[in-house]
């Protein structure tokens, strides 16, 4: 049986003076040092690392950053320190609180005939940016997509988050959740909410799958898990992560009902009820009533257009005429109005939190 080890070279001028700040300050074990006459080498291991320490090494100092669940505690509770080497020490808290920055509002219009580019992405997905400015960072909306169908390149992983919706609107997707049984499978017109940390994998695509990914906020953590074996032998529909249970949404069962706009109807994805009103997501299309000038309260309402064309009305603005692809957020207290829809329009709209106000004016 062979054993490999890696380690990382930094260098020195001065060994002796590295010795006690790497041993006491940081509390890492010196596992070797030579020659013994005058030492020119030591190696020390702990928090996960491996350092060869040697003198007149060509490398640069580098910097160490060091997570600790007890950072004030760590070094005496200095979050930045300098070895005598000239290595840097960041030390920061192992699993820091997730962050949800204020929301900057702006009217956003994201148009697919503009071009914004394709970015491949995580296994191998390429990414279009539906919110550029991401709302100051409260929010990113992707338009997902893979081309070429069979099994996606994925591990096993979780999301630091406050809310997640993955929406197909092309193709369909195989993934695997924690305990939510075997394989999991949507179409266009079904949804998944991934609960705050909820393990998963994804793996297998079909041809030209496409799916509306809504992330908050905007930047955050994908840790792999590379202990869990997924499917999970249980199942359990009623668990909470964080407050929010998994839910697995399928169009086609959804009954319609009038929407909170005059002028369309909507089926309700549960969501709302799911995350206790973290998010909430619709799906709408038009009905025979004129559609009316209206304002919400919700702090993010973001909507994209998977079928058909409507135009987008804002008091004081140029009309948007939109079609499959384009996207648009409406701050709070802008009047708008969504017109010349054509029958076979369908909207998905997602809103932050999941229950909040409209007012319909003349």
């Amino acid at each position: 049986m062979t054993e490999t080890r890696a380690e990382i070279r930094l260098p020195t001028q001065e060994l002796r003076d590295d010795i006690p700040f790497f041993t006491r300050t940081l509390g890492m074990r010196m596992d070797m040092i030579y020659p013994a006459d005058n030492p020119r080498i030591a190696v020390f291991s702990g928090h996960g690392l491996r350092l060869r320490i040697e003198k007149d090494a060509p490398e640069p100092p580098g910097t160490i950053r060091i997570l600790s669940d007890a950072p004030d505690i760590f070094a005496n509770g200095k979050r930045r320190l300098t070895a005598p080497n000239g290595t840097r020490i960041e030390i920061e808290e192992l699993d820091p609180p997730l962050v949800l920055p204020q929301t900057i509002h702006s009217f956003v219009v994201r148009k697919l005939a503009d071009g914004a580019p394709w970015i491949v992405g995580r296994a191998g997905m390429q990414y279009r940016d539906l919110i550029p400015d991401r709302l100051g960072g409260s929010i990113i909306a992707s338009h997902i997509r893979i081309p070429d169908a069979g099994p996606v390149p994925d591990m096993v992983h979780y999301h630091k988050v406050g809310f997640q919706l993955i929406f197909c609107v092309s193709g369909w997707v195989d993934v695997l959740y924690e305990d939510q049984g075997g394989l999991r499978r949507i179409h266009a017109g079904d949804c998944f909410i991934q609960p705050p940390e909820i393990r998963h994998r994804v793996m297998e695509a079909s041809e030209n799958l496409q799916v509306i990914e809504i992330g908050v906020p905007a930047e955050h953590v994908t840790e792999v898990d590379h202990d869990m074996k997924l499917p999970s032998p249980h199942l359990r529909p009623e668990r909470e992560w964080q407050g929010q249970k998994f839910v697995h949404n399928f169009g086609n069962d959804a009954p319609w009902a009038p929407h909170r706009l005059t002028g369309f109807i909507a089926r309700d994805t549960t969501i709302a009820e799911n995350t206790k009103n973290v998010a909430g997501v619709w799906v709408t299309k038009p009905d025979e009533s004129a559609p009316q000038w209206a304002t919400h309260d919700a702090d993010i309402l973001f909507t994209y257009v998977m079928s058909g064309t409507v135009t987008l009305e804002g008091a004081g603005r140029e009309p948007h005429v939109l079609e499959q692809g384009d996207a648009f957020v409406i701050p709070p207290g802008m009047k708008t109005r969504l017109s010349a829809a054509s029958r076979n329009l369908e909207l998905l709209e997602v809103a932050l939190p999941g229950d909040f106000i409209t007012k319909e004016t003349p």
